[in-house]
């Protein structure tokens, strides 16, 4: 299920993607950049659309995913951690 972001206070929506940046710090590897500016990436990103942030009832639980890899999941009713 989708969340929409603008629906998070700002506390919140900053302590998800910090989550996010810490657990998929791998991606940002070639960018060599503080913290600040990687969750800032991924807000500019979230406000273009091209990730979502879901909620998993399964695994009770947050994620971001990029929305084509959600759509597709939403497809084969996958359920993300």
């Amino acid at each position: 299920m989708i969340i929409p972001f603008e629906q998070l206070d700002n506390e919140t929506l900053t302590a998800v993607i910090e989550d996010y940046v810490l657990r998929e710090d791998t991606e940002f590897d070639a960018m060599e950049t503080s913290k600040e500016t990687k969750v800032q990436h991924v807000k500019n990103l979230l406000i273009q659309g091209s990730v979502v942030l879901v909620y998993s009832e399964l695994y009770e639980s947050v994620n971001i995913l990029p929305k084509d890899q959600f759509e597709r999941a939403q497809n084969e009713e996958v359920d993300f951690q």
